[in-house]
């Protein structure tokens, strides 16, 4: 099938390679343009758009899509099919409709749930059992269309946002190629979306991130582990940012909420429920990341108060 693809992040270049890998002629290759990264503001390229130039693709960086400057550059491509996987921009109704089939996504949620985004970490935060990937028909709206295909898989129990990230890349990649090869036979399946059972998955922003120790330890568990690698659950010990990047599960204790001492797994620390949360990885203000064991070495805790509240 004659197709451009588009997309951004790490979590589409798998489906980017398989449908290259499966014999599609891609035409195009739309991605976001290069941004300043890091402390020294480095120019650089997405991820797509990384491994399009590695298979001798052609790329697009519009800014935007707004003016309609892209409608001659699609006309010329002229797709059978728009795929679009993380892309980062709300396409109009004119792109949409340009292709004979349509423009089909990848969305990293069981539709309905968890419209928008960022469904991945919100899955981890909120505590959920199991989240897949969606093929969808683009529709105007946000994640709205009609649902083709999808496949589940159950989230452990201390799975990071970034390990079920790249789990769910590598699951939708082939989900994508099935759903081409349905929709050029003409038997792809079409499932209206239920409006009531729809959610959304905003953005995350450090805000978040921030622990507050009055909470269950079982959900400050899962916020550690759904804002890994980003932004970092975090909490202030001694004046400083001490960030959290792994956490287990402890014992019932009677300490008050954000009173913390050193055991022999890590710094535990007292929750809203009486049970303790065990930081097993963390890295404080100024320091390198490193097992809490290493750091209790040097930093022995009888009993601190972490200011898991205060903004």
């Amino acid at each position: 099938m004659r197709i451009v693809f588009m997309g951004t992040p790490e979590f589409a270049v798998p489906s980017l390679t398989a449908l290259h890998e499966a014999g599609h002629e891609i035409v195009g290759v739309f991605t976001q343009p290069d941004k300043p990264v890091g402390r020294k503001q480095v120019l650089t390229p997405p991820p797509v758009k990384v491994e399009a130039q590695r298979l001798n693709l052609k790329v697009f960086q519009p800014e935007t899509f707004k003016n309609r400057a892209c409608e001659p550059l699609l006309q010329e491509l002229a797709p059978e099919l728009i795929t679009v996987v993380a892309y980062g921009k709300i396409l109009p109704r004119h792109v949409l409709e340009l292709p004979k089939y349509g423009c089909v996504n990848l969305h990293g949620s069981l539709l309905p749930k968890y419209r928008g985004a960022a469904p991945i970490q919100w899955s981890v935060i909120n505590g959920d059992e199991e989240t897949g990937v969606t093929t969808m028909f683009l529709a105007p709206g946000i994640d709205t269309g009609d649902m083709i295909l999808s496949v589940s898989t159950s989230i452990g129990q201390y799975e990071t946002y970034g390990e079920l990230h790249d789990r769910l890349a590598a699951l939708g990649a082939p989900l994508l190629v099935e759903t081409l090869r349905l929709l050029e036979e003409g038997t792809a399946p079409r499932t209206p979306q239920d409006e009531a059972k729809s959610s959304y998955a905003p953005m995350l922003d450090k805000t978040v991130a921030r622990l507050d120790f009055s909470q269950p330890a079982a959900k400050l568990s899962k916020l550690i582990c759904g804002v890994n690698p980003w932004p970092v659950a975090n909490t202030l010990y001694q004046g400083k940012l001490l960030k959290v990047f792994s956490a287990v599960l402890g014992e019932t204790t009677e300490r008050e909420p954000g009173f913390a001492i050193g055991g022999p797994q890590g710094i535990e620390v007292a929750c809203g429920d009486h049970l303790t949360l065990i930081f097993t990885e963390v890295q404080l203000e100024g320091s390198k990341r490193m097992k809490a064991t290493d750091f209790l070495v040097g930093r022995p805790m009888k009993e601190e108060l972490l200011l898991g509240t205060e903004q």
